[in-house]
């Protein structure tokens, strides 16, 4: 399903988008499958799946930690788009792949873009691509048909805001903290002015992520006037607790609660 054509769907139901983040590979590649239909039955609009990767820079431990026992366990690109091929059609929202680019370079752009698109990713999130060198990545994904969406930093001039904005593809992912991912007791009062800029600047979704952790932050995050709210380490961390099967319940249960919260 195309991440655009989703966000249009869900604005004339003026609805706010939930997207949880898990890691692939961690506990195992099956909890994986079974995590991406629990997490679409319990009201994500879209899915982001991250590749275990050795250097993930914008990461913070929990998801760090996460990648490093999928790697233990010998995860690779190829395992993470097999579960993607056997779960995209029992679900019916779209899964956006977060890598860092180096995979993307390695394999080659055009053959990494179709090898993604076969096996049904929608979206791509490369957090160190930067602006100046994404139209390497940005012009053949949009020939093949997969969105890549940009991110823009608290820090960003506004110049540099409309320059990512006009470029990103699918939505903008607006990053609400100077850092990494992970769980933070508050949200940045500054996320609210940013949302504002950005809306004056663009007719695109936002979707705003790093450490939204309960549905308290997630519904504030939302009535700030994001499009989406990205929630990543929270559900790591759960999914990561217990054994594969309280983990899986104890996600369902979050994710429905975080819909809640931005639906009210």
């Amino acid at each position: 399903m195309n991440v655009a054509r989703r966000f249009r769907d869900l604005k004339q139901n003026s609805e706010c988008a939930l997207i949880p983040f898990i890691t692939a590979g961690d506990p195992d590649l099956e909890t994986t499958a079974k995590a991406l239909e629990i997490l679409a039955q319990n009201g994500a609009d879209l899915i982001e799946l991250g590749v275990p990767y050795s250097d993930p820079l914008a990461d913070g431990p929990t998801i760090q930690a996460a990648a490093t026992r999928a790697l233990q366990k010998g995860v690779q690109l190829e395992d993470v788009l097999t579960v993607v091929k056997q779960v995209v059609d029992n679900i019916e929202v779209p899964i956006i792949l977060f890598t860092y680019y180096n995979p993307i370079y390695y394999r080659g752009i055009e053959s990494f873009l179709r090898q993604v698109k076969a096996a049904g990713v929608s979206g791509l999130v490369v957090p160190d691509l930067p602006l100046e060198e994404a139209e390497v990545l940005l012009k053949p994904a949009a020939e093949i048909g997969i969105e890549v969406t940009l991110l823009v930093a608290p820090t960003s001039s506004p110049e540099r805001i409309k320059a990512i904005a006009t470029k990103s593809q699918g939505f903008i992912y607006l990053v609400s903290v100077t850092g990494v991912t992970g769980v933070r007791s508050q949200m940045a009062t500054g996320v609210k002015d940013l949302l504002a800029d950005l809306h004056a600047t663009t007719a695109k979704p936002i979707g705003v992520g790093f450490g939204i952790s309960d549905p308290e932050q997630a519904k504030q995050i939302k009535d700030w006037g994001a499009d989406a709210v990205i929630v990543g380490s929270a559900i790591v961390k759960r999914l990561a607790e217990g054994n594969s099967a309280s983990g899986l319940k104890t996600i369902g249960e979050f994710c429905h609660s975080l819909k809640q919260a931005i639906s009210s």
